[in-house]
């Protein structure tokens, strides 16, 4: 088992220690993948796809019989830059597997074999620029064609692959939906946060990928869960983890698991060996997190239009709610019109500022949320 110094981990896979539950969302996808069927994996953002997605890869039955790939397209802004993300993840993931996996690779990827090589230690090189891709869909083809020759099955998981959406290219759904159906080699596990957009992606009749998957949705995991898994991670490192102090976190992380792990991985620095971490410690990691984010948050909130701060600034000060262009709203919270905070909440909505689910705004960045209801 690998060790960290602070166990509360919030970047990144450390190992099944560090990752609390999630069996019954893991067994799911194993579930799901073994009977031949592909998923679209739909949570708020920081409530722990890709954990999940990473602790399900790092099964000992997953990795004995699959070759797993994993690529995050959230910055991605066309279908050549997913390739290229794509080509380069597989290339990596085949290391460990020797020359021979990696060599079938590359023999499939004529349209960019010149830049990859091999050194005579049989290390890989992945040397393809943006610019190197000419054809996008020939690559992506093929990808495709190396996926469905591999000598053994794949699993490929995409992140926020709602994405593919913003993508310029023209009918960029239709052309993967018909590569995935015609791959008998590969799983695909298709995660994404923005919920209504991915949930149109694969319930709207009239969009390619409908009904082509298994749909899971993951929540908040269950506080008395991770209370158990707080407690004894702390014991781990001679410091106790007083009653009260995981619902006090969950209260304020709102159950999110990205925040509570954050909370609690400032706790954890907070109580040295061989004390107590007290429910009152609790605010005090809050500040801390707050003081040392706040010239990050000050510089991005100067960045925005006038008109879109206000909107911001009204929604922390409001918290989650529907009503953004009603009359009240509007008056109480001193924006200029109904119309005015409709555009402001569209633009903000296309930063990732704010989040939109079952009808209902909300900041996305919780701790983003708290410093503006202290500095506004």
């Amino acid at each position: 088992m690998k060790t960290v110094d602070n166990p509360f981990v919030i970047s990144g896979y450390e190992g099944a220690h560090y990752f609390c539950d999630r069996g019954a969302e893991t067994e799911q996808l194993r579930h799901e993948i073994a009977n031949g069927n592909n998923v679209a994996l739909i949570a708020t953002r920081r409530m722990g796809k890709s954990g999940l997605i990473e602790h399900y890869f790092s099964q000992s039955e997953i990795k004995a019989r699959y070759y797993t790939f994993f690529i995050d397209i959230y910055d991605t802004k066309s279908l050549r830059e997913l390739v290229r993300k794509l080509s380069r993840e597989i290339l990596i993931r085949l290391k460990p597997f020797g020359m021979r996996a990696m060599e079938r690779f590359w023999q499939t990827m004529r349209s960019i074999q010149s830049g990859m090589s091999f050194s005579p230690m049989g290390e890989p090189t992945f040397m393809v620029q943006i610019g190197d891709i000419k054809e996008p869909e020939a690559t992506l083809e093929e990808i495709f064609r190396y996926l469905e020759l591999a000598d053994k099955p794949c699993i490929v998981a995409i992140d926020e692959f709602q994405q593919i959406g913003k993508f310029p290219e023209k009918n960029i759904e239709a052309t993967l939906r018909t590569y995935v159906q015609r791959c008998h080699n590969a799983q695909f596990i298709f995660s994404g946060s923005q919920r209504h957009t991915m949930s149109t992606m694969f319930t709207s009749a009239s969009r390619p990928f409908y009904q082509s998957v298994s749909l899971m949705h993951i929540g908040s995991i269950d506080m008395n869960t991770y209370d158990a898994f707080a407690k004894a991670l702390f014991a781990e490192g001679n410091r106790t983890l007083a009653d009260g102090v995981t619902e006090s976190v969950y209260a304020l992380s709102r159950g999110v698991t990205w925040y509570t792990q954050k909370l609690f991985n400032v706790l954890y620095g907070f109580t040295k060996e061989g004390e107590t971490c007290e429910v009152e410690q609790v605010e005090d990691a809050l500040d801390y997190i707050l003081k040392t984010q706040s010239y990050v948050y000050e510089e991005t909130i100067s960045r925005l239009p006038e008109k879109q701060t206000m909107t911001l600034v009204a929604l922390a000060k409001s918290g989650p709610t529907k009503s953004i262009t009603s009359a009240a709203y509007v008056e109480k919270y001193s924006l200029q019109s109904p119309s005015t905070v409709q555009s402001a909440m569209k633009g903000l909505l296309e930063k990732d500022f704010v989040t939109l689910e079952k009808g209902i705004y909300s900041v996305y960045d919780i701790f983003m949320d708290y410093w503006i209801q202290r500095m506004y």
